[in-house]
């Protein structure tokens, strides 16, 4: 009897085990793995196109991004990260005769690319300013095989940095993301940044990855965060090198000293608007918060783009000028 109660708690053991490491790696697939399509993404409600944008308003600025990309031919600049993963990095870089050291980093979002990037290329090219758009860690051109949610991208960042430093030692540098490319830049803060880095913007970004995962567990599966976030980490630690838990804007903020904007929707329901208040109360810097109302998640600028741009260039030029 004793000897059939080891074997069944044996095998009731190792189901366990299994069936953990089967939820943490289809999670981890899911949501961080490159190679495998994010069909979550598609007719999601919470990334429907805000009611509030205004058509006429949305065409006008269309045709403007595909007059700006006919024009202009951006150059392509090289990196290689600087872990163990040696990955070869790639940004576009729009260099502008009228910047006088200006130059703005604009970070794209989960699952989109540099080259998504036009609307916000465009309007800080437009200020007079050098644009180098970074392909984050597995997107667009750049390598890896795991998306690390501004995480490991953040190093990345530091290295980009350098680049424009290395290029123009005068260079006056505003930080700018949208989503993913939000809570980019926001992790960046937290490091040790160059004096040249003047200002940071964030639109949507969440306040840490474990946060924005929770949530979507709930909103796309209906499941707890324990056990499930707890394997899903468990995998991302082994197959990606980094914690989810460890991820955190809330806590980089907490530690910057460079200004900074923070902008949301109020309609927001795919980084919900909420996730705003938390890395706006840990920021100990001058700061400023815009809120737009109506907008969904990265729609901030379509909705209104005139108290948009109006917001961000009011608070960049007290730093940049």
């Amino acid at each position: 009897m004793k000897k059939k109660l080891i074997i069944t708690g044996s095998i009731c053991a190792f189901l366990l085990v299994a069936a953990y490491f089967f939820v943490g790696n289809y999670f981890y697939n899911f949501a961080l793995n490159v190679d495998r399509e994010k069909e979550f993404l598609e007719d999601n409600p919470n990334l429907q196109q805000s009611d509030a944008v205004v058509a006429s308003v949305a065409e006008e600025a269309e045709l403007a991004d595909d007059e700006f990309k006919q024009k202009y031919s951006p150059s392509k600049l090289g990196i290689v990260s600087s872990d163990k993963e040696q990955l070869k990095l790639n940004a576009l870089v729009y260099e502008n005769e009228q910047a006088d050291h200006k130059w703005a980093i604009v970070v794209h979002g989960y699952n989109g690319k540099a080259k998504s990037m036009t609307r916000y290329v465009r309007n800080f090219y437009e200020k007079g300013y050098n644009v180098l758009a970074p392909d984050l860690r597995g997107h667009g051109e750049s390598e890896g095989n795991y998306i690390g949610m501004g995480w490991h991208d953040r190093k990345d960042m530091l290295l980009w940095i350098d680049q424009i430093v290395k290029k123009d030692h005068e260079a006056e540098i505003v930080l700018f993301g949208v989503s993913m490319g939000g809570a980019t830049v926001m992790m960046t803060s937290g490091e040790e940044l160059p004096s040249n880095v003047k200002v940071i913007v964030e639109d949507c970004g969440y306040s840490s990855v474990s946060d924005v995962f929770v949530y979507q567990l709930d909103d796309l599966f209906g499941l707890p965060e324990f056990p499930v976030m707890n394997a899903a980490n468990t995998v991302t630690n082994f197959r990606a090198g980094y914690d989810l838990y460890d991820a955190s804007a809330i806590e980089q903020v907490s530690k910057s000293v460079t200004p900074m904007l923070f902008i949301h929707g109020d309609a927001d329901t795919f980084v919900p608007y909420k996730m705003l208040d938390k890395v706006y109360k840990a920021a100990n810097v001058e700061k400023e918060k815009l809120v737009i109302s109506g907008a969904n998640h990265g729609d901030a600028e379509k909705v209104d783009p005139e108290a948009y741009w109006g917001t961000v260039w009011g608070f960049v030029n007290r730093y940049i000028n």
